[in-house]
């Protein structure tokens, strides 16, 4: 069996939605139907969680088992609490490692996901949209770097996320989280990133 781990916060975890409906979920659906023999992927999200959140969520995990493929979605609660981009930058690149590690040492089964742009959401725009996008787009622009540097896939839902302010249907019922249609669209974007990974050889 295919065992996928996605990491991440309230964007991984699904808050606003059905478990069902929450992108890891959908993924795994997808693949699926693809013939793919995918395991209930393991998720640790929490809603609210940073980058140093998460990293020590995992660490009190002990996950000792090798994944076929990380997720990895992280950020916007760092943006949110004030913190630096120097701060993300470090937090970031922790996790990334340990997400290669996860993966079995293989940057080719780790996917980087970029932060949504909440600022467009009713909830965002409370609290300057024009900023929340700035900062956003900069810790993308570190997020990305990252990934690319070490050759690592990175699929950018950002501009999907933005596309919220025309289209009320891709937001939950809160008003500041994803709507199930908003993660289908993230999964399609995915699925193939994921799919021509887990058929690679594993060397």
């Amino acid at each position: 069996m295919i065992k996928i781990l996605a990491l991440g916060d309230s964007y991984t975890i699904g808050e606003g939605v059905k478990q069902s409906e929450s992108w890891p979920m959908q993924l795994v659906s997808q693949l699926r139907k693809d013939n793919l023999k995918v395991d209930t992927p393991q998720i640790i999200a929490v809603t609210g969680w940073t980058t140093t959140n998460l990293m020590s969520a995992i660490e009190k995990s002990r996950l000792e088992e090798q994944y076929d493929l990380v997720t990895l979605l992280i950020g916007v609660n760092d943006q949110f609490q004030g913190f630096s981009e120097e701060s993300y930058t470090i937090g970031f690149k922790k996790l990334f490692v340990k997400a290669i590690e996860l993966a079995g040492g293989r940057p080719n089964r780790v996917i980087v996901i970029s932060i949504p742009d909440y600022g467009v959401t009713p909830f965002g725009k409370r609290f300057g949209s024009a900023r929340i996008r700035a900062e956003i787009e900069r810790f993308n622009e570190i997020n990305n770097k990252i990934a690319v540097e070490k050759g690592v896939r990175y699929v950018n839902v950002t501009e999907i996320s933005r596309r919220a302010a025309e289209d009320p249907t891709l937001l939950a019922s809160d008003g500041l989280h994803p709507s199930a249609k908003m993660y289908a669209e993230w999964v399609e974007l995915t699925v193939p990133v994921a799919r021509s990974m887990l058929e690679e050889s594993n060397n």
